[in-house]
């Protein structure tokens, strides 16, 4: 299991039958943060119709939501530091594409400018959210008044998808770690999995280098401020979550004055280092699947493996372990498999049924529904095939971690962790292997205030397992300038959830209305 597993994004219902949209005149622009060009500055990005984008991910949705879609491409230094260069300037020297997508309402007004967004990982899709969030709450996007006051404006991150994509894991490696035992006790076991991550960590070096630094979390956040001036805003609004909450938090410390407005939901410490953050991880996972075995508990209609979930999903990751069954693609539901598919339905509460019914099919011998949680986790294609998801998630979380622990300490925590977190800890602890064995520099992300910024939202939730709450008020309190806002729920963020995080939210965003101090949220 990596360290800050991505956040999810919002679910949506799509038509079966695809239908495009189309871009009318420019909505009105009252009240904006557009900046006038500098003196001097390079000329403005091309924006081009891309509808084909918004229909390949959620079909006639976004046509039937009224949205206009558009994109480009903007091109930064791929080492800001070196090049010297300044957002809405030419860059020098070597450079990397950026894809931008803007999604706009046709029943926009008062037009306040963009709200930037990102979905977290490191790795996941900011074009991809900023679609999802655009078709509106009907759909589990974005509510119609943040819609109606701002272009949706989404960005993947350099090495991310479709910005000069960083991918060096193949295929069958990535079927390899995902399949491996969680917990490999015997010392052949875990020489195997070192190899695995030494191999991995050999051949993204071979092809790389000494570029694999450049992936790292501040080089984005300047990426973050180009993005900025492409879309022509003076100061950024922007909603983060999950490892998102760390890109806006170093954009926080490097660019203050350039804030209107910043949203961080599911906040990362950015003082953690890599063992606390991961242990972090590992207690937080524990304590959700403890909710999910009291939730089976109570509601024993809905869950087929009540009223013990927890030894249920123990006995089916033993069983998988002497005589996995195999499904109708040929795979072995081993029991890497079987604790990926647990880990994919904790990150919401609407996945724990689901993965009661995947257990229960399972111990009948049937894994199809294990293996499509453990490849939604995973981004893992029906044909065998893999987004870049987890090369951008090695390249960027390992660039930003400059103290990494030894074999010999990983598998000390290794025992120590099995025996606090039965479930977790052990395969959070082997999972630091991976940035134990990577190659190259780093360039750890600055930990320091936000002098200068505005108020900025950090929002936590109590049941979250990825981030665990704890972190939020750290986080808030690095910054400075943080407002905590607490929703009393499960799952991986928290807005868009519920009416009272989504009146909070909206009011900052819209009116620069700060959440009093200890808003607390109830869970419905």
């Amino acid at each position: 299991m990596r360290r800050m597993l991505r956040a999810g994004v919002p679910a949506l219902v799509v038509a079966l039958v695809a239908a495009g949209c189309t871009f009318g005149s420019e909505p009105t622009t009252r009240g904006t943060t557009s900046a006038r060009p500098e003196p001097g500055a390079a000329p403005g990005p091309t924006w081009r119709p891309c509808d084909d984008v918004a229909d390949d991910l959620v079909g006639p949705a976004a046509a039937r939501a009224r949205v206009r879609y558009q994109c480009t491409t903007i091109k930064v230094p791929q080492d800001w530091a070196a090049a010297k260069a300044s957002p809405g300037a030419s860059p020098s020297g070597p450079t990397f594409d950026i894809a931008v997508i803007r999604a706009r309402s046709e029943r926009q007004h008062d037009r306040i400018g963009s709200l930037l967004v990102n979905p977290g990982g490191p790795g996941g899709s900011g074009v991809d959210l900023a679609v999802y969030l655009s078709v509106g709450a009907g759909l589990g996007g974005l509510p119609l008044d943040v819609l109606e006051r701002f272009d949706i404006v989404g960005f993947d991150p350099r090495g991310v998808g479709r910005s000069s994509p960083v991918k060096c894991i193949s295929d069958a490696d990535l079927d390899a770690t995902f399949g491996y035992e969680p917990d490999p006790v015997s010392q052949e076991e875990f020489d195997g999995l070192v190899d695995l991550a030494r191999r991995i960590g050999q051949t993204c070096g071979a092809k790389y280098g000494d570029s694999l630094r450049l992936y790292s979390t501040e080089q984005a956040a300047r990426d973050m401020d180009a993005v900025r001036a492409a879309v022509g805003d003076a100061k950024i609004t922007y909603l983060g979550y999950s490892y998102g909450t760390l890109l806006g938090a170093t954009y926080a410390q490097l660019f203050p004055t350039h804030i209107r407005a910043l949203v961080l939901d599911g906040a990362v410490d950015p003082q953690q280092d890599l063992v606390a953050a991961s242990e972090s991880q590992a207690k937080g996972f524990e304590r959700a699947f403890s909710n999910f075995a009291a939730w089976c508990r109570e509601n024993r209609s809905d869950c087929p493996i009540a009223p013990d979930a927890r030894t249920a999903v123990t006995a089916a990751l033993d069983k998988a372990r002497s005589s996995p069954a195999r499904g109708r693609d040929g795979r072995e539901a081993t029991a890497g498999w079987v604790f990926y598919a647990v880990i994919s339905s904790l990150y919401s509460e609407s996945g724990w049924q689901r993965l009661a019914s995947a257990i229960a099919r399972l111990e009948t011998g049937d894994p199809d529904e294990v293996f499509e949680l453990a490849d939604s986790y995973a981004e893992r294609r029906p044909d065998g095939t893999y987004s870049n998801l987890f090369d951008a998630f090695s390249a960027v979380g390992c660039a930003d971690s400059d103290e990494v622990p030894s074999l010999a300490e990983i598998r000390k925590l290794q025992s120590q962790w099995r025996a606090k977190y039965p479930l977790f800890g052990a395969p959070q602890a082997v999972g630091l292997l991976s940035c134990a064995l990577w190659p190259g520099k780093r360039d750890p992300v600055p930990t320091g205030p936000a002098k200068g910024a505005p108020p900025i939202v950090v929002v936590g939730t109590t049941g979250d397992p990825a981030t665990p709450y704890e972190q939020t008020a750290r986080l808030a309190d690095m910054l400075g300038v943080g407002v905590v806002l607490t929703w009393q729920g499960e799952g991986h963020t928290a807005y868009p959830a519920t009416r009272c995080i989504n009146n909070a939210v909206d009011r900052y965003l819209i009116d620069l209305k700060v959440p009093r101090k200890g808003l607390t949220c109830p869970a419905r």
